[in-house]
């Protein structure tokens, strides 16, 4: 069945499809219709869930692991302050090894107050523990969302996944979205059958307290599973592009990058813009393309590693800034091909912070500027952001 709806009612049809059995949730801007039209499918019977509303953020997600504790498979969606608020309960989730789901509409953090897209939410969550897919459009957060399930659910898996939509460019804005009949998602997707979980009878201790001889153990059992996801992601992605005829690149999903002299690095719905770039320029003779960094948590190490040591210049654009060295992006893209000298000449481009658009202009001349370095001491070692307004700088 194929319907025009926002990225907001993808992420409700994606969790109705996935048989989501309990959702808690708390409004928030541009998150809310997400957890409204979720209200609507329980109380018209078209979703067989317990729906809860609470009194925060924090409390939803308390309610989602709960939940899961007990069997459920759970879902909750949020943005921005809700999901820094959540932060605690996040990590509680994935060192608990609840595989809850959970949309954010990825959006930029006061003050001054903002409601439109920017990465900064996200991004400050990336050492929770949960996995995390930036998605370009909204017929992949719907997809996405049933994936995910399934790669969380995994026996060797077991964490939470957070499935991040730009707010405004995707959350408001409406395209023809494919949902998939509910025998096909029911014969992808198995029920959420957990081999731990509390029943009554059956008595357990759930996050209870440890000793310094063994909490170390827990944590590794936890990077262990993360890194089984990167296998298990390019699985299920396989699986549903065999059922269902859609695939999103795997981790790193790269876009006319074989002959490529140069490579921009970008993550969310920006990428949508990129292509369009890419395929502009290459009309013009210039060899260039794009990867789309669809998975932030696991990182694609090894998939950029190959990508450095085959492309001469690689741009990486934040939509976040972190106060480190460099953006987020950038910092674990660097961190993961290394210092050596015969990869790729890469720079930090910062832009679309508090939901600037990130025009085919600026994502031009990011490329013009990544072409034009030929050597890694040509590179500043701070970022460069772009379209600054009364700044001085090369790029405005």
């Amino acid at each position: 069945m194929r319907k025009v709806m926002t990225g907001n009612y993808a992420s409700a049809y994606g969790a109705k499809a996935a048989r989501a059995q309990v959702i808690a949730a708390y409004p928030i801007t541009p998150q809310t219709s997400i957890v409204e039209k979720l209200a609507d499918f329980v109380a018209s019977g078209e979703l067989d869930a317990k729906f809860i509303p609470v009194e925060s953020e924090h409390s939803a997600m308390a309610a989602c692991v709960s939940a899961s504790i007990g069997g459920a498979r759970t879902y909750t969606a949020t943005s921005s302050h809700g999901l820094t608020l959540m932060h605690e309960v996040l990590i509680w989730a994935s060192s608990a090894r609840q595989p809850v789901v959970m949309t954010n509409v990825s959006r930029a953090m006061a003050p001054p107050w903002s409601v439109w897209a920017d990465h900064m939410d996200s991004v400050a969550q990336r050492d929770t523990g949960w996995l995390q897919f930036f998605c370009e459009s909204n017929q992949e957060v719907l997809d996405t969302i049933v994936m995910a399930y399934k790669v969380g659910e995994s026996r060797d898996v077991m964490l939470p996944a957070m499935i991040i939509e730009d707010a405004f460019i995707l959350s408001h804005t409406s395209e023809p979205v494919d949902v998939p009949e509910q025998d096909a998602v029911d014969s992808f997707l198995p029920g959420f059958d957990p081999d731990i979980k509390l029943e009554i009878g059956k008595p357990m201790g759930f996050g209870s307290l440890v000793k310094p001889d063994q909490y170390m153990e827990f944590r590794y059992k936890a990077m262990l599973a993360m890194t089984r996801a990167r296998t298990r992601i390019a699985e299920v992605e396989r699986e549903f592009e065999e059922a269902f005829g859609r695939g999103y690149g795997g981790l790193l999903d790269e876009y006319r990058c074989e002959d490529a002299d140069a490579v921009l690095v970008i993550a969310g719905s920006a990428a949508g813009t990129a292509r369009h770039v890419v395929d502009e320029l290459r009309s013009r003779g210039l060899r260039v393309g794009m990867a789309r960094l669809r998975t932030f948590r696991p990182f694609p190490h090894d998939e950029f590693r190959a990508l450095a040591k085959r492309i001469p210049g690689i741009a990486v654009l934040d939509r976040s800034y972190t106060y480190g060295a460099s953006g987020a992006f950038y910092t674990e893209i660097r961190g993961s091909v290394g210092p050596e000298e015969d990869v790729a000449v890469m720079k930090n481009y910062i832009a679309g912070l508090g939901g600037r658009d990130i025009t085919p202009k600026a994502i031009e001349r990011v490329f013009e500027d990544i072409l034009s370095l030929k050597s890694q001491s040509q590179v500043p070692q701070e970022p460069e952001w772009i379209g600054m307004k009364g700044m001085e700088g090369r790029m405005r």
